[in-house]
């Protein structure tokens, strides 16, 4: 019984096998209608269906012109189906949802400008080929503007919660400009001026009456698509679980009033090494810090444990003579909520 019973398993196997390899593979002389045939089968693409009321920062967005329809359903489809990056979109979130909303919360900005933020940089650092920089795509001259230091050792436009506060000076001046919003996001990629003359030329008082540049006429809608993707992700396709979110990495913060002379040797003294310390502080643009005007800094140091780092990176050689003693804690920035 038990032989009977080995030749039936051996054979369902191989009965198995076959039909895998038989529906995953074609050979290479497929005919043409088989093989559209197979494709069509297999592989499938389907049209969204728009959600019939979306709003931005509580305003009215008027689907039911076709035009506006169909460059929201436009954006919708590019983000759902670049799924790479609209993944990594929502990996991130998990990381700078907390620190934006707060600063957004501080300057009473609406909290759907953190998509603002998301359509601009996909929370990175990046720089446009204009000089655009950081999570919030800021100009140097209008960094300076809004109260950043910017040069070539620091530039806080890499440092997300002055950047952010940057952000939020402009956009409360743009609604004091406009009263509006939509407008105030709109003018954050063409300037105030600009969106008020093109409004003043053709005599329109909303965003969607507007005829703008390519990157602007855009704009909104991509912020849009985001908003709606990231809130509603299972609706198109999207399934992450909690473990698949970056979670804030605890730290705490110190004070700098003097100069750095290495900060590789100052990374390794508070137990991390170059490259997590300008991980937390991509603000701190060279290797030093001269500061001759003695300027305080508040530097963010990881907690211990969190990083992986090569055993005897972590401290400096007995005979290193600092140029004074690692700065003590100030205070904890990860607060409860980073605590996860």
């Amino acid at each position: 019984m038990s032989r009977f019973l080995q030749i039936i398993g051996l054979v369902s196997v191989l009965v198995v096998t076959i039909c895998f390899f038989s529906f995953f593979t074609f050979p290479e002389d497929t005919d043409d209608k088989t093989f559209k045939s197979n494709f069509n089968r297999d592989y499938n693409i389907y049209a969204l269906s728009l959600p019939e009321d979306v709003t931005f920062a509580g305003e009215f967005v008027p689907l039911i012109d076709p035009d506006i329809n169909e460059r929201f359903d436009r954006e919708l489809l590019v983000n759902t189906y670049w799924q790479s990056q609209t993944l990594l979109f929502f990996k991130r979130t998990g990381r700078y949802y907390s620190d934006i909303e707060k600063v957004l919360k501080k300057y009473d900005i609406p909290e759907d400008f953190k998509y603002l933020a998301l359509i601009e940089s996909g929370y990175t650092n990046v720089v446009s080929p204009a000089g655009a920089t950081g999570f919030w795509q800021i100009l140097e001259s209008t960094g300076k503007r809004y109260g950043l230091e910017i040069n070539k050792e620091v530039d806080e436009r890499y440092h997300l919660i002055k950047s952010t506060e940057a952000a939020c000076k402009y956009l409360r001046e743009a609604y004091g400009e406009f009263g509006n919003w939509t407008l105030a996001a709109a003018s954050y990629n063409m300037g105030i001026a600009g969106l008020k003359k093109q409004m003043e030329r053709q005599k329109a008082k909303s965003y969607y009456d507007l005829t703008l540049n390519s990157e602007t006429a855009r704009y909104i809608f991509r912020i849009l698509a985001a908003k709606e993707i990231m809130e509603n992700p299972e609706k198109y396709g999207f399934h992450l679980r909690d473990k698949d979110i970056y979670t804030p990495i605890p730290t705490y913060t110190i004070k700098v009033d003097t100069a750095i002379a290495d900060f590789g040797d100052f990374a390794r003294k508070l137990g991390i090494n170059y490259r997590i310390l300008k991980y937390h502080n991509p603000w701190l643009r060279y290797e030093y810090l001269p500061n001759p005007e003695g300027r305080t800094y508040e530097i963010e140091i990881p907690k211990r444990g969190n990083y992986w780092i090569k055993e005897g990176d972590e401290e400096l050689p007995d005979e290193y003579e600092s140029d004074g003693d690692v700065p003590q804690p100030i205070s904890d920035t990860t607060g409860t909520a980073k605590e996860q």
